[in-house]
């Protein structure tokens, strides 16, 4: 499944791990009086508890108001966990995590059975990408609390970071199975679920994530996108439909959606979903990146290249339409296709695939030698670029130099074995050497492995030829019958 998916959930999900970090166990209470006597100047439990009230209040000047109070408690009684915790999560709400950070753990060692310092400076450490510190303190805050959402949550996200889908959904699935189960936990189960093909039960993940919120699109998003793995398009589009609406007001969203309709194989949809976003919505990057790919993907219409067409003119930079562009036009115009190539290469001279198309246009327009050259620098660069070889092999058969074509075709047949009309062309080129032998157990091989429907030209070739060369054959002739004569 596409990434985008996956990590705005994870991205959510940790948004709600920082809003638990930074406001776990802070008092409901909002007292806006500030003011303190002697008596409650002189206790530490008063101090904490009017940290607490300008704590909730949230602003920048009530949380420095509240981090205060927390010092002045921590003065009078140094060992006071609950206040050094409190302190770190104000600190943190203010940018100030390295002594955010030095406070919990500050906490944590003055109440070691306390789950709530290690899982907090635990997602605090992974959100600082400092996951060996973070995964001690998030398995020991399990160990005091397996309930602990906080650090299950973060855990998972680390699990999905490393490629641990399976640790990722088993985590997400003792989430789902705690009395408060959100919204957010059932779609990260679902999302899972379908990463690791699981698709029936992603979609019961996702069904339970809308009854508890349906208003972000995400979880139909994630829908269609599964429904399509399983070869529902019906279904998939009517998740789609259901939130065109919304996506006229929300570039992301359309981008989301108009993605998914060109997998589903609705183009035109796709593209009128983008074309429905304002002018300014048209600019941004991702959407026109999107529009770009969707083009590039599309079929070999006249539409489809009447509309690159135009993408290229306002985008004369565009690698992406311009190599299309040539890929398009290589049977039907190759010097148009050329030209398209030529200025692809011009943006990107190092970028093998473009030299390969730039290569098979010359092919389409007989210009084997030149094709020739090129490609032989790119099997150089590129040895496993199969596309390459293939024209390769083309442009040197049709040079006539039937050695070198016969090691390209090998190369290809090993390559893609299931490819059965690589048969042919080896049969043809040890038939062009004189290798009369080889040439037969070749063709041999194709007519038993050809599609008839599929080949007949070839089929048609060989049956006209096999007679006289199964007499060839016979009578021992061929360059491989004749140097073993020779010995």
């Amino acid at each position: 499944m596409p990434s985008r998916f996956r990590s705005q959930t994870i991205l959510y999900l940790l948004l709600a791990v920082s809003l638990l970090l930074h406001s776990a166990a802070v008092s409901a209470r909002a007292q806006d009086d500030t003011g303190l006597d002697e008596e409650d100047a002189a206790d530490p439990v008063k101090l904490f508890e009017r940290g607490q009230d300008a704590h909730q209040r949230g602003a920048k000047d009530q949380l420095e108001l509240a981090v205060e109070f927390y010092e002045q408690a921590l003065k009078l009684r140094p060992e006071f966990p609950e206040a050094e915790y409190q302190k770190g999560a104000a600190l943190i709400s203010l940018g100030r995590e390295a002594e955010g950070e030095r406070a919990l753990r500050r906490a944590a060692e003055l109440r070691p059975a306390w789950t709530l310092p290690h899982a907090s400076l635990g997602a605090l450490l992974a959100g600082k990408g400092r996951e060996r510190e973070a995964e001690p303190l998030l398995a020991r805050a399990l160990e005091l609390d397996p309930r602990n959402t906080l650090a299950l949550t973060t855990l998972a996200a680390l699990r999905r970071k490393s490629g641990d889908l399976r640790g990722e959904l088993e985590l997400w699935k003792r989430l789902t199975a705690l009395e408060g189960a959100t919204a957010a936990h059932w779609l990260a189960r679902g999302l899972a679920e379908h990463a690791l093909g699981e698709n029936p039960s992603a979609l019961s993940s996702l069904d339970k994530s809308l009854a508890l919120d349906p208003q972000p699109p995400t979880a139909r998003l994630a829908r269609a996108e599964v429904f399509l793995d399983m070869k529902d398009a019906k279904n998939a589009v009517a998740e789609l439909r259901s939130l065109e609406e919304a996506a006229k007001r929300d570039a992301p969203l359309a981008a989301d959606v108009a993605r998914i309709y060109a997998r589903a194989g609705q183009t035109e949809k796709a593209l009128s979903i983008l074309d429905a976003l304002g002018a300014e919505a048209q600019k941004l990057t991702a959407v026109e990146a999107l529009r770009t790919k969707i083009l590039a993907d599309t079929e070999e219409s006249a539409e489809a290249r009447a509309r690159l067409e135009e993408l290229a003119t306002r985008e004369p930079r565009n690698v992406l339409v311009l190599a299309r562009l040539g890929w398009m036009y290589r049977t039907l115009d190759p010097q148009r296709a050329l030209e398209y190539y030529s200025r692809a290469a011009e943006l990107e001279p190092q970028n093998v695939k473009i030299a390969t198309g730039y290569a098979s246009a010359l092919v389409q327009a007989r210009r084997f030698q030149e094709a020739a050259q090129i490609l032989t620098r790119v099997v150089a660069a590129a040895p496993q670029e199969y596309e390459a070889h293939a024209n390769l092999a083309t442009a040197l058969d049709k040079l006539n130099l039937y050695g070198e074509a016969l090691a390209e075709y090998k190369w290809l047949r090993e390559a893609r074995p299931e490819n059965v009309v690589t048969y042919f062309f080896i049969a043809r080129m040890h038939d062009q050497l004189g290798e009369y032998s080889d040439a037969l157990a070749n063709y041999e091989t194709f007519l038993a492995k050809a599609d008839a429907a599929k080949f007949q030209f070839q089929i048609d070739q060989i049956n006209l030829r096999l007679p006289v060369l199964r007499e060839q054959v016979k009578r021992g002739e061929g360059v491989k019958a004749k140097r073993k004569g020779a010995r």
